[in-house]
């Protein structure tokens, strides 16, 4: 097979779109957080860029995409990238480009998945227990979770396939990480969130975003980046990947009016907060079904979802568990949106390799699969988060003291604050923290 200059073009400007998700995640929660934890917050996902990249290129690929002859992880072995220059990645058949091109991208997928975790314990997490979680958490959750959903095996000459994830060969349709992406980190988000606590005053003292213009910004730019995320998935420059894009935009408009409906309806505003929200929640819910349903069904998908997503966030608040940027309401139930409606929308009239649902003809085996691979991905990382939680409490501590998430976890934690109407100097130990303090913008803590 020959490389194709367009196909290989296309992943690698995917990667760097799925790659710009991350800050603009970094912008929209520093924007919805209180002005004291904007710093820490943005830094929790940048941190997790330079680990997860590292990690990736020793072991994590391998570990999600070698081939071991199992279909619950990969390969073990060291993954020796250098010995990749030039080939082709074979998962589940031969794709025209570069093997490191299809490294590069999955990359992307594995950095942005912990970061989205850590919008449910804003405001109180130590950045160094932070720090420890992520290589856990990818390690023993996403690592094998991405080898289950992503990993169609090793395709031979004769057409047998080895190695693929149980998910992948069970017939999950997941074509962008509606499982392995959102349903995973909307669990872990869960199991943290009760590990941690509640923040000190929840549901008392007003916790209000300090800037909605960054909430928007940080919304415009994971909507850009997430055009990479999905019609990337198709590894190439074609009609899939048209059809990804397409789908990608409708949904997520949709849900974007269905949030803003609901709260017209419900709370007499329509808020900048929710417009953001229910793109996002758009998003969320088109990843896994982008490339199997037709346009009009991506619209409905997406109306779907901004509506559902609209009340799962208020979850929190009858169950009283504090989910501090909604993950839970948002990724969580978003992608069960997705990942479920899939078996009513789906269609083969706009994609062979997939199904179709039953408003196609289609069976209820395919709602049963979808199901089953959704629930058992939320499943798998609740208890295993659940766990790795526990023991760095255990150990290290996972939280913050209350006072010092009273003063404000950015200059507990980096020694910074976000906004300085002066500038502070280092040496004047004694009311360093008081200016820093004063200099603060404190908008709604």
């Amino acid at each position: 097979m020959t490389i194709s200059a367009g196909d290989t073009a296309w992943v690698l400007a995917s990667a760097a779109l799925v790659l710009l998700m991350t800050p603009g995640l970094a912008f929209f929660y520093g924007g919805l957080v209180r002005g004291k934890s904007v710093v820490n917050m943005m830094m929790m996902s940048f941190m997790t860029i330079g680990i997860v990249s590292i990690l990736w290129v020793i072991y994590g690929y391998a570990w999600a995409f070698g081939d071991s002859g199992s279909s619950l992880i990969g390969s073990f072995s060291w993954s020796r990238l250098d010995q990749l220059v030039g080939g082709f990645p074979n998962n589940g058949g031969d794709y025209p480009i570069p093997h490191l091109a299809f490294v590069a991208f999955q990359l992307m997928f594995a950095i942005i998945t912990p970061a989205l975790i850590s919008g449910a314990i804003a405001d109180r997490a130590k950045f160094l227990a932070w720090c420890v979680f992520v290589p856990l958490w990818v390690s023993l959750v996403y690592f094998p979770v991405a080898h289950w959903v992503f990993d169609f095996g090793t395709k031979a000459a004769d057409g047998t396939v080895t190695g693929a994830g149980w998910l992948a060969k069970l017939g999950l349709l997941d074509f962008a990480g509606g499982t392995a992406v959102h349903i995973n980190a909307g669990a872990a988000g869960l199991a943290l969130a009760l590990v941690l606590g509640r923040r000190v005053g929840f549901r008392k003292d007003p916790m209000r975003p300090h800037n909605l213009p960054l909430v928007l910004i940080g919304a415009g730019l994971l909507w850009f980046g997430w055009f990479g995320f999905n019609a990337g998935s198709s590894l190439g420059a074609n009609d899939t990947a048209a059809l990804a894009l397409l789908n990608t935009q409708v949904a997520t408009g949709a849900a974007l009016i269905g949030w803003v409906l609901v709260e017209r309806i419900r709370d007499g505003h329509a808020t900048s907060v929710g417009a953001a929200s229910g793109a996002v929640a758009g998003l969320v819910a088109i990843t896994p079904a982008c490339a199997y349903i037709a346009p009009w069904a991506a619209v409905l998908l997406g109306l779907v979802a901004g509506v559902v997503c609209a009340y799962a966030v208020n979850l929190k608040t009858k169950f009283g568990f504090d989910d501090s940027l909604d993950v839970v309401g948002v990724h969580l139930f978003g992608g069960l949106v997705g990942c479920l409606l899939i078996g009513l929308f789906a269609t083969t009239k706009v994609n062979a390799l997939g199904a179709d649902g039953v408003l196609n003809g289609g069976s209820w085996g395919l709602v049963g699969k979808q199901a089953l691979g959704s629930l058992t991905v939320a499943a798998f990382s609740f208890v295993v988060t659940l766990l790795i939680a526990m023991a760095i409490d255990k150990t290290i501590g996972f939280r913050v003291t209350a006072d010092e998430e009273r003063e404000g976890i950015d200059l507990v934690e980096h020694g910074e604050i976000a906004y300085a109407r002066q500038v502070v100097v280092p040496d004047v130990a004694d009311n360093a923290v008081e200016h820093a303090e004063q200099s603060m913008f404190h908008h709604g803590d």
